[in-house]
């Protein structure tokens, strides 16, 4: 019976859409996201509005087995880890900060399994203490990851370069690989790693860090700057970490409720 052998429950973050048509805002994840965690993770995926006012996190973080943090149009404010102001233009989401940043440093601190995406690896590393590059193509040494303006979904979700990954760390392990393509897509990205997280990938042939594990804990808290949840089943690292991340899930939703969960 379902109800004997629950699936585990994975909060999602949205991200505070306005739209044309309406002039109230809509709270929105994108389906992808959603996929990644029901087909990916095999989780039960709920949205989680931005709605940081109306959260006790303890609480919420507390009837979580998952966290899956996504991309997102607007960049992490960088009042949140002391970096120069955006420009006046710049696409911004403070009710999406103030629920994700607080959310991960209490889903952390109670051993709730955490996943970003994109954006996400920079709400974790942002959350967790660490800094970001504003516009990575704008420092010496470093390539445009941009998306490309031009062409179909297919071709700018495309796979974009290799990343290395750290010998012996759990990319490397998850592959049995030392170079894998990813569909990297950004113009944000990692600076300074937070404490108490090592590099587990970075681009080829820029160096730009691609992927961070959080090890203070054996709880699965894993941040890629590529689109892991796009046709991971092609990719069979951004897969093997959804698999991860699920087994992880499965784990806390076990020692949450004392009862058996489903295995995918």
């Amino acid at each position: 019976m379902v109800e004997n052998n629950p699936k585990p429950l994975v909060g999602i973050p949205a991200s505070q859409i306005y739209l044309p048509a309406h002039s109230l805002a809509q709270h929105g994840v994108g389906e992808r996201y959603i996929r990644g965690v029901s087909d990916g993770a095999g989780a039960v995926p709920m949205v989680i509005p931005a709605l940081a006012d109306d959260y006790d996190f303890a609480d919420l973080a507390n009837r979580l087995d998952g966290l899956m943090l996504t991309g997102g149009r607007a960049n992490v404010e960088p009042h949140h880890y002391d970096g120069p102001p955006f420009p006046d233009d710049e696409v911004r989401d403070p009710p999406r900060d103030n629920t994700v940043l607080p959310l991960i440093r209490e889903c952390v601190r109670q051993g709730v399994p955490v996943f970003g995406s994109c954006r996400g690896i920079q709400e974790i590393n942002v959350a967790m203490g660490g800094t970001l590059y504003y516009r990575v193509h704008e420092i010496d040494g470093f390539n445009d990851h941009r998306m490309p303006r031009e062409g179909d979904i297919e071709h700018k979700f495309s796979e974009r370069h290799l990343v290395v990954t750290a010998e012996n760390g759990l990319f490397h392990k998850l592959t049995d690989a030392r170079e894998v393509m990813v569909n990297s897509l950004h113009a944000q990205a990692v600076n300074k790693v937070a404490p108490g997280f090592e590099i587990e990938c970075v681009s080829a042939p820029d160096g730009v860090i691609e992927g961070i594990r959080y090890t203070e804990v054996e709880t699965f808290c894993v941040g890629v700057q590529w689109h892991a949840e796009w046709r991971f089943e092609d990719n069979a690292l951004s897969l093997n970490l959804w698999h991860a991340f699920g087994d992880a899930c499965r784990k806390r939703a076990a020692a949450r409720s004392g009862r058996k969960i489903a295995a995918e």
